[in-house]
C-alpha cells in the first residue's frame, strides 16, 4: 500500500470517530455530570496512551519528559484535559449538540487572534476576515437566525462552548513550545490532572455510576475523543507525503457530526445551525486560501 493511501485510511478513520462523538457527549451525559464524565474519560484515555505507548517501548520517555519540564506539564494538564473538557461537556450539557459542535469549531478562527500577540506572530487579512465570517455565523447559531431581535436561547451555554475554544487555543499555543513525543506528551497531560479531578470530584459530586451502559458511553469519549483518534491522526500526519491532503478532511468532520446528531439523538437541525455552520467552514476555508504563501528562497 502507498504512503498517500495509508495516511487517507488514518485520517479518514480520524474523522469518522471524531465524528461520533459530539453525539456520545450528549449520551454519555444523559449518565454522567461533566465533570464525571471528564473523570471517566481521562482514565480510559490515560490507559489507552499506555498502552500504546507500552506497545512502541516509549514508557521510559514519561520519566524523561516530565523531570525535563514539570511545571509546563502542570499547566498542559490543567488547560486539557481538565477545564477544557470540563466546559465543553457542561456547554454540551446545556445546548443541542448541533450548537455546541458548531460553536466549538470556532477555535481555528480564534488561533490566529491569540497567536498574534502570544507567539510574536503577524496577524494577516485573511485572519480578520476569517473572525469577522466565523464569528456573525456564531451570532446567527446564537440568536437561531433572529439576528434582529438579538435574543440569545441560552446565553450561559453559549458562553461556555466559546469559552472551551478559548481553553483549547492556549492549550495550542502553549503547546508549541513542546518539543518531546507528542503522544508522551498527551498522556503526562492526562495523568498530572487526574488527581487534580479525583479531588475536585470528591469535593464536589459523587464517584460516577458503574452501570454498564454508563461506562461504556464514557470509554467510549475516552477512546473516540481523547486516545485512538488522536494517534491515528498524529499517524496520517505522519505518513502522508502532502499534509494538506490530510488537514482538509477536518471539513467532514462537523458535516458527519450533524449525520449522527439527527439519526442518533433525533436532533432536528435548524436552518440556524445550517446556515452558522457553513459560515464558521467558511471562515475555516478563507483562512486556508487566503493565507500568504511562504516566500521562496533561492539558493546560491
Amino acid at each position: 500500500m502507498k504512503k498517500s493511501q495509508l495516511a487517507l485510511i488514518y485520517g479518514m478513520a480520524a474523522v469518522f470517530l471524531w465524528s461520533t462523538v459530539a453525539t456520545a457527549f450528549k449520551i454519555a451525559l444523559g449518565f454522567f455530570s461533566p465533570l464525571q464524565l471528564v473523570f471517566v474519560a481521562v482514565i480510559t484515555s490515560s490507559i489507552c496512551l499506555g498502552l500504546i505507548l507500552a506497545w512502541q517501548k516509549k514508557l521510559t520517555l514519561l520519566k524523561q519528559q516530565f523531570r525535563a519540564r514539570p511545571w509546563f506539564y502542570l499547566q498542559t494538564g490543567i488547560l486539557n484535559p481538565f477545564l477544557y473538557y470540563l466546559v465543553l461537556f457542561k456547554a454540551y450539557d446545556l445546548l443541542p449538540a448541533q450548537q455546541a459542535l458548531s460553536l466549538n469549531y470556532t477555535w481555528a478562527v480564534l488561533l490566529p487572534l491569540l497567536a498574534a500577540p502570544m507567539l510574536q506572530q503577524k496577524l494577516q487579512l485573511s485572519d480578520m476576515l476569517a473572525a469577522i465570517t466565523g464569528y456573525f455565523g456564531v451570532l446567527v447559531i446564537a440568536t437561531g437566525g433572529n439576528l434582529l431581535s438579538m435574543d440569545f436561547e441560552n446565553p450561559f451555554g453559549i458562553l461556555l462552548a466559546l469559552s472551551s475554544t478559548l481553553l483549547w487555543c492556549l492549550y495550542w499555543i502553549i503547546n508549541t513550545k513542546d518539543k518531546g513525543d507528542a503522544i508522551v506528551s498527551l498522556l503526562l497531560s492526562f495523568l498530572v490532572s487526574l488527581p487534580l479531578i479525583t479531588i475536585t470530584l470528591l469535593a464536589t459530586e459523587s464517584l460516577p455510576s458503574l452501570h454498564w451502559q454508563a461506562l461504556g458511553a464514557g470509554i467510549y469519549v475516552g477512546l473516540f475523543e481523547m486516545g485512538v483518534t488522536f494517534v491515528l491522526w498524529l499517524m496520517a500526519l505522519r505518513t502522508t507525503e502532502r499534509a494538506a491532503s490530510i488537514t482538509n478532511l477536518v471539513f467532514l468532520t462537523p458535516l458527519l457530526s450533524m449525520v449522527f446528531i439527527a439519526l442518533i439523538l433525533k436532533e432536528a437541525i435548524t436552518l440556524a445551525t445550517l446556515v452558522g455552520m457553513g459560515l464558521i467552514l467558511s471562515a475555516l476555508l478563507i483562512q486556508k486560501v487566503l493565507k500568504p504563501k511562504a516566500p521562496k528562497v533561492k539558493l546560491v
